[in-house]
C-alpha cells in the first residue's frame, strides 16, 4: 500500500515540544508513512530553537508572523498560507497539538480540503471562553473538525463525550509532553548546569521558577502578580527567582520595570526547552500561567502554583500537584509561604503525574495505523 503523506502542523514552542516524540515515532516507519513538518512560525524563534533540540527541521516554514497584529489578521495571514501548502501537496491526514491560532487555522484548512484532522492533546476544556483566551474557543472549534482525538486523560475524553463527539473517535493516550521528557540525556543536563554557571546562577535548594505571560494576565492581573512576586523576593532574600521573560511587551516592560533592581531577581531570555526542564527539575517553588509546565512539573515532585482563574488542566489540582491562585494577591504570597518557608525536601510532591506514562506517542502511532489499516 502507498504510504501516508502526514502534514504536522505547529507554530509555538510547546507544540513543537509535544509533538516532538509523535513526529520522531512517526518517523520510525517510513515504509509507512512521509511526515511533512510545516511550522507556520507562530513564534519563529522559539519554535525553531526547540525542533533543532530534537534534531528536527521544518520542511515548510510560512513566516506567518508581523509586529502587533491583531488576533484576525493572524488567523488571515496562517490560513492563506495554508491554503497554499494544501495546493502544494498531496495530503492524507494533518496532525495539530493544543489549542493555538496555528490548531485552529490548520484544523479549517483541512476540513475545507475534506482531510482528516488528528488532534494531540484534544478534550482539555475550563469552559470559560475567555479563560484561557482566545484557547479554550479554538480548541473547541477543532473538536468538531477532528477525526481522531488523542485525549490525555479521562477526563479529557468525558469533555469531548458531552459535546457529542463520537466515542469511536476518542482515545486516552496520555499526554506527549512526558515523553519528551524522557528525550533529555545526562549530557543534556550537565550542558544545562553549565549555561546557569555561566549566568552566574547557581542551582540549590532555593530556586523559585516564575513564567507569566498568557493573554488574559496582561494589563491589572499583572501588576497584582508581580506585587505579590515582590513582596516574596524581598521576604525571601536568600531564595533565587528565576524569570524567562517572555518578549511580548505587554509582559516584559512590567517585569523588567518592578524586578530587574533586586539581586535575588534572575531576568533571562526565554530558555530552550532543556535548559527549562533543569529549572524545573530542580526548582523549591514554580509560579506560573503556563499549559505544558503544569503537565511537566509533576513529574520532579515540583509544587506548582497556578496563576489562572480558570484551567483545562483540571487533573492536577484534583491531585494536588497544583494549586489554583489565579491573580490573587494574597493566595500567591500564602500558598508560596507555606512552601518557601520549608526545606527542599519537606516540599516535594509524592503524587504519581495525572497526565501521563511517557508512551503516549508510541499508542498514537498504532492508531494512526489502525486508521488507515496498513
Amino acid at each position: 500500500m502507498e504510504r501516508k503523506n502526514i502534514l504536522v502542523v505547529f507554530g509555538t514552542r510547546p507544540e513543537v515540544i509535544k509533538l516532538a516524540p509523535v513526529i520522531l515515532q512517526l518517523k520510525q516507519h517510513p515504509e509507512l508513512y512521509n511526515v511533512i513538518v510545516c511550522n507556520t512560525e507562530q513564534q519563529k524563534e522559539l519554535s525553531n530553537q526547540t525542533l533543532s533540540y530534537f534534531h528536527l527541521k521544518a520542511d515548510i516554514n510560512l513566516d506567518c508572523m508581523k509586529p502587533n497584529q491583531s488576533l484576525l489578521e493572524v488567523q488571515t495571514r496562517i490560513l492563506t498560507a495554508l491554503n497554499g501548502v494544501f495546493a502544494s501537496n498531496k495530503i492524507d491526514a494533518t496532525i495539530v497539538q493544543g489549542d493555538t491560532m496555528t490548531v485552529l487555522c490548520a484544523a479549517l484548512a483541512s476540513f475545507y480540503n475534506k482531510i482528516p484532522v488528528f488532534h494531540v492533546e484534544a478534550g482539555l476544556r475550563s469552559y470559560d471562553i475567555y479563560e484561557p483566551f482566545p484557547e479554550e474557543v479554538m480548541r473547541q472549534m477543532a473538536s468538531r473538525v477532528t477525526a481522531l482525538n488523542f485525549a490525555p486523560t479521562e477526563k479529557n475524553k468525558a469533555a469531548l463525550l458531552k459535546e457529542n463527539i463520537s466515542e469511536k473517535t476518542i482515545f486516552v493516550t496520555g499526554n506527549t509532553v512526558i515523553d519528551a521528557l524522557f528525550c533529555l540525556s545526562e549530557e543534556t543536563l550537565s550542558q544545562s548546569r553549565a549555561f546557569f554557571s555561566g549566568k552566574g546562577i547557581e542551582i540549590n535548594d532555593r530556586l523559585v521558577l516564575i513564567t507569566a505571560h498568557r493573554r488574559e494576565n496582561h494589563g491589572e492581573r499583572i501588576d497584582r502578580i508581580l506585587d505579590a512576586v515582590e513582596f516574596l523576593v524581598k521576604k525571601y532574600a536568600d531564595h533565587t527567582f528565576v524569570i524567562p521573560v517572555h518578549p511580548n511587551p505587554n509582559v516584559k516592560d512590567k517585569i523588567n520595570g518592578r524586578l530587574a533592581e533586586y539581586s535575588n531577581v534572575k531576568l533571562l531570555s526565554p530558555l530552550d526547552y532543556p535548559n527549562l526542564v533543569y529549572l524545573m527539575k530542580n526548582a523549591k517553588l514554580i509560579l506560573t500561567d503556563s499549559g505544558g509546565i503544569q503537565e511537566e512539573a509533576p513529574s520532579f515532585g515540583c509544587p506548582t502554583l497556578v496563576m489562572r482563574y480558570e484551567t483545562e488542566r483540571q487533573e492536577g489540582i484534583d491531585a494536588g500537584v497544583s494549586v489554583l491562585v489565579g491573580a490573587d494577591y494574597d493566595k500567591i504570597i500564602s500558598c508560596s509561604e507555606s512552601i518557601l518557608s520549608k526545606d527542599f525536601n519537606d516540599t516535594r510532591l509524592k503524587a504519581v503525574n495525572p497526565y501521563g506514562d511517557g508512551n503516549a506517542s508510541e499508542k498514537i502511532e498504532k492508531i494512526i495505523k489502525e486508521y488507515f489499516s496498513i
